[in-house]
């Protein structure tokens, strides 16, 4: 669809830390109820280009960003050839892959995350836009939205962080949500954890401990057993108030992506 292009402030107008701090606004539904196998990189890409939508917006436009200026945002090696590479083939993967929802009357549906992304090699530039399927998820949404600032994610260096992230920051309404075991393996993409252990050790808690030291939430979880099997995790979270408690956390996420 024909529209303006979500670059009006370009990286010179705006300072790392501005972009940083723009919000990811997404329907508690595309959080709730989708199921996706993304790398970290290729999250991070996502939310970037989520921060990007504009709140007025009545159609997912194209939008261009600079490799360059991702680089710096992620606090990755601007002059790294390899990252830029890496960007670069996290954009191409996107393209290919794609998100499970289910909606309403609970049968599932796929979309695609991004439809025809162009990059220039010259410039360094890539022009991208979301799939218009996720329009309803993604655009003008009143009620039922989670919002974070971007920031809290570019730190993370786990997969299952990010994701979890996102999923407990849609509950923190309530303080307390609780999955079965197989349900938050499926919403995880971590089916390939068989044994509880190495589900906990792999992907749980490494997850919780990213989270509470790098976010604006706490997080902390409790196993859950019938009979001698465990067969689901709740979880607790509380929101940062304490303005010292916040400052530790952008002070250990500054001093992993740098200014």
């Amino acid at each position: 669809m024909p529209g303006p292009k979500n670059n009006e402030a370009s990286a010179e107008q705006l300072t790392v830390s501005e972009i940083r701090n723009y919000k990811v606004v997404k329907s508690n539904e595309l959080i709730q109820k989708s199921r996706f196998q993304l790398s970290a990189q290729e999250q991070k890409i996502i939310l970037y280009l989520i921060s990007k939508i504009k709140s007025g917006d009545d159609a997912l436009y194209t939008s261009e960003f600079g490799i360059t200026e991702f680089c710096r945002v992620c606090g990755l090696d601007t002059k790294s050839g390899k990252n830029h590479k890496d960007v670069k083939d996290a954009v191409k993967a996107l393209a290919d892959k794609s998100i499970w929802v289910t909606l309403e009357n609970g049968k599932e549906t796929i979309f695609r995350w991004l439809d025809k992304p162009l990059i220039d090699n010259q410039t360094g530039t890539i022009q991208v836009k979301f799939d218009d399927l996720l329009r309803p998820y993604l655009l003008q949404l009143k009620n039922n939205f989670t919002q974070f600032e971007l920031l809290y994610t570019l730190a993370m260096k786990s997969q299952y962080s990010i994701r979890l992230y996102e999923l407990l920051k849609s509950y923190l309404y309530k303080q307390t949500v609780e999955f079965s075991i197989d349900e938050l393996k499926k919403v995880l993409s971590a089916t390939c954890y068989v044994r509880y252990p190495d589900f906990r050790r792999n992907v749980i808690d490494i997850a919780v401990k990213e989270i509470s030291a790098l976010s604006d939430i706490n997080a902390a979880y409790e196993a859950l057993k019938a009979g001698r099997r465990y067969v689901g995790i709740q979880f607790t979270m509380s929101l940062k108030k304490d303005l010292d408690e916040r400052f530790v956390t952008w002070k250990r996420i500054q001093d992993i992506i740098g200014n």
